[in-house]
């Protein structure tokens, strides 16, 4: 059926790719990634790389390799958790990068996208899919349905999984919606905004470890269906009656009841904090400072952490999987702060940034808020989320006043500056 669309409107192949060029964006990005973080402060590689995921076209698509081992068609030994909600899928462009694609959900079982008749070019309510992008494992995405674009490393000891179908509720959540008080957070929407929003909030606060993402418009029919040689994908795209071209995602439903175990033990860290790595590197430092930005976005649905392993132990943790973040704008879940709270340990550059944001002329919805004009799917979060994020910050504060004052500021600051060492010591290598 879909050999005879094609030649029906006569399409061709897309052109053959580009030779490899050194300085294409995500070759440059990647180079940069250090022991510190995926980026340096003020790198032109991550202007120029979130410019190339918006307008690149694509070449190819195709499920991640979460979604391969669902359908059990790759080594599920080189995935760390196969499960999720959310379709992904891995779109690719014409100088070899490479990103991550989550479309929005529009519908229970369904997303429909392009018209059908002409491909692209009569929108059809649903045509254009917003959608996410973030860092090159190898590239980027294309425009035409609401979702999202994320973009994997080769060194990361895993990337993320499937979809579902959405929960008994509206088909999609509007912006202004917050998520249903008795939802548990394993059948919360997946949103794309959030991704977006994690992103630039991950930049403000300095950590430097959710990959770039950016909002984006993604023809399905054209940069996707048109393009993929995936025959299991081409397959779940059809005609709906309206004449809309339309796919669905097919994964196994995961009830995910297991918390952090932060949350279930108030003395955990009394345990972890005597265990190698934690005991004497970074390690139990960085995830505090994942709890505190999980904490900002309301992100519970953090069941493991990933890092680069070619950094050892002192490498920092990714801050990957953000879509069930902001969800609740009313609602500040305490727990998510558990590590900062047992532990009372924070970096003191931490600490520093969190206190800056909280003066009234640096306030961090503000600075969010005119970050977040940067990109194409503005506006990316509404108001009462961006003021939450102020109200939390008081509260992370306020946690780390408690512990500073029960055990004094030596104890629960940490001196988290190095003397910097050459790139050539901890600089992620081409091709290793």
């Amino acid at each position: 059926r879909h050999k005879l669309y094609r030649e029906e409107l006569n399409l061709t192949s897309p052109a053959a790719p580009l030779p490899l060029r050194p300085e294409a964006t995500w070759l440059q990005f990647q180079l940069g990634i250090s022991r510190d973080g995926l980026y340096p402060r003020s790198s032109p590689a991550v202007t120029r790389l979130l410019r190339d995921m918006r307008e690149l076209p694509t070449i190819s698509a195709d499920y991640s390799q979460d979604e391969k081992a669902l359908l059990g068609a790759c080594d599920c030994s080189q995935i760390v958790k196969p499960s999720g909600v959310h379709l992904k899928l891995v779109l690719r462009f014409q100088d070899f990068g490479k990103a991550m694609f989550k479309p929005m959900r529009l519908s229970t079982k369904f997303l429909c996208c392009t018209y059908w008749g002409t491909p692209g070019t009569e929108p059809c309510g649903s045509d254009l899919v917003p959608a996410v992008a973030t860092t090159p494992r190898l590239s980027p995405s294309p425009p035409a349905v609401p979702g999202a674009l994320s973009l994997c490393q080769h060194s990361v000891s895993g990337c993320p999984a499937a979809w579902l179908g959405s929960p008994p509720v509206s088909p999609r959540q509007k912006r202004e919606e917050e998520t249903p008080e008795d939802f548990f957070y394993f059948v919360d929407f997946q949103r794309h905004n959030a991704e977006i929003a994690a992103f630039h909030l991950d930049r403000i606060l300095d950590f430097r470890r959710v990959p770039p993402t950016v909002g984006r418009l993604i023809n399905v029919t054209k940069e996707i269906l048109e393009v993929t040689k995936n025959e299991v994908l081409q397959s779940v795209f059809f005609v709906s009656p309206a004449s809309n071209v339309c796919f669905f995602a097919k994964c196994p439903y995961m009830c995910k009841t297991e918390y952090a175990v932060w949350e279930v033990n108030p003395h955990y860290c009394n345990t972890v904090r005597e265990i190698y790595p934690y005991s004497n590197s970074n390690r139990l430092l960085n995830i505090v400072d994942m709890a505190i930005f999980d904490f900002l976005i309301g992100n519970m649905d953090r069941h493991h952490y990933e890092m680069f392993t070619k950094f050892g132990d002192d490498g920092f943790l990714l801050h990957l999987d953000n879509a069930r973040g902001f969800g609740r704008h009313s609602h500040d879940e305490i727990s998510i702060l558990a590590p900062l709270s047992q532990c009372c340990i924070i970096k003191r550059s931490t600490l520093l940034r969190l206190q800056l944001l909280a003066e009234p002329e640096y306030l961090l919805s503000d600075v969010m808020r005119e970050s977040l004009l940067q990109d194409p799917l503005t506006p990316v979060l509404t108001e009462p989320h961006l003021l939450a994020l102020d109200r939390r910050l008081q509260l992370i504060l306020a946690a780390v006043g408690k512990c500073i004052d029960t055990f004094g500021e030596a104890t629960v600051v940490a001196n988290d500056s190095r003397q910097p060492q050459s790139p050539a010591e901890h600089r992620a290598k081409l091709g290793t």
